[in-house]
C-alpha cells in the first residue's frame, strides 16, 4: 500500500521487549528513491540518541495504534553502530551496520534491497545464476553514499522546463518495498489549493546545493493534471489515470518487476 512519510513521523518504535523511541525521519537513497533507514529518536532511554532502523528490521505497522514493530531487541539497538544522523552517513558506516545486524546489503546485489526484492526475504537467484552475496573488500569503501534526509529536502522548490511550480512536501512510499513511488508538490500561490503527484523517475536534475528539482514536463501540463487529494487512498486506476495522462509507462509494469 502507498503511504505517507509524513503519516509515519512520530508513529513508536516497538522492540520484541518494549519501546525504543519514535520516528522522527528518513534517510533515502537518491539514486534508486528508496527509503533505507528509519532515523529513530530514542529519547530518554538513550539520552536523546538517535539510530538507524532499516525497514528490514520492521514487523507489521499497527495502523491504529500508530506503532512500528521491529524484529529486535532494546539491547541490540543499544549496542549498535553509533552514527551521527546530522552528518551524511558513509557507506563505511553502513558496512559496519549490516555487519552488526549480520543482513545482506542493500547494494550487494540486482534487486532494489541487494540479493531480494523486499526488505526481510530471503535471497533471490537470478535464472541460472547463484543468489549475489553482499560486497567485501575495498571496492565497497570506495563508493560515494548517496542518503538524503526527508526532513531536508521537504520544501525543495521544484521547477518545471518554463518556471516554478511549487515545493516539495511530502513522500508517498510503498510500505512493502519502501521505494518512493512519488513526490507530493504544493503547487503553492502558482496554483492554490492543488497537489500533484510526480513519480522521482521524471525529474531531470536535484540541485542539492540550491535545494531544487528540475521535471521534465511544462507548467500547463502539471496545472491540468490529475489532482492528489490527501484524503483519499492512491488506489491504482487513479495511478492508471495519472500515468495515462503523462502517456508515461506505469512502475508496475513488467520491465519494472526487478526493481520493485
Amino acid at each position: 500500500m502507498l503511504r505517507s512519510v509524513q503519516e509515519w513521523k512520530e508513529y513508536a518504535i516497538q522492540a520484541t521487549d518494549g519501546d525504543i523511541g519514535h520516528v522522527d525521519q528518513f534517510f533515502f537513497d537518491d539514486e534508486q528513491w528508496t527509503i533505507r533507514y528509519l532515523v529513530v529518536d530514542t529519547g530518554g532511554w538513550l539520552s536523546g540518541r538517535r539510530v538507524l532502523i532499516s525497514p528490514i528490521a520492521l514487523g507489521q505497522t499497527d495502523w491504529s495504534e500508530h506503532r512500528l514493530p521491529v524484529k529486535l531487541t532494546r539491547q541490540q539497538v543499544e549496542n549498535s553502530p553509533d552514527i551521527d544522523t546530522d552528518q551524511p552517513v558513509s557507506r563505511q558506516q553502513e558496512i559496519g551496520y549490516y555487519q552488526y545486524y549480520g543482513w545482506p546489503a542493500y547494494w550487494g546485489g540486482p534487486y532494489l534491497w541487494g540479493p531480494a526484492m523486499y526488505p526481510g526475504l530471503p535471497a533471490v537467484p537470478l535464472p541460472g545464476e547463484p543468489a549475489a552475496e553482499p560486497p567485501r573488500g575495498s571496492e565497497e569503501l570506495r563508493e560515494d553514499p548517496h542518503l538524503r534526509s526527508t526532513a531536508e529536502v521537504i520544501g525543495y522548490r521544484i521547477h518545471a522546463r518554463d518556471g516554478e511550480i511549487g515545493h516539495v512536501e511530502d513522500f508517498i512510499v510503498d510500505d512493502r518495498s519502501w521505494a518512493i513511488r512519488y513526490i507530493v508538490v504544493d503547487t503553492g500561490s502558482w496554483w492554490p489549493g492543488k497537489k500533484v503527484l510526480l513519480p522521482p523517475q521524471w525529474i531531470g536534475r536535484v540541485s542539492w546545493v540550491d535545494a531544487t528539482v528540475e521535471v521534465d514536463l511544462d507548467r500547463d501540463t502539471i496545472k491540468n493534471g490529475p489532482e492528489w487529494d490527501p484524503d483519499t487512498p492512491i488506489r491504482r486506476d487513479y495511478e492508471e489515470r495519472l500515468y495515462g495522462y503523462y502517456r508515461r509507462p506505469g512502475y508496475w509494469a513488467p520491465r519494472e518487476l526487478s526493481r520493485l
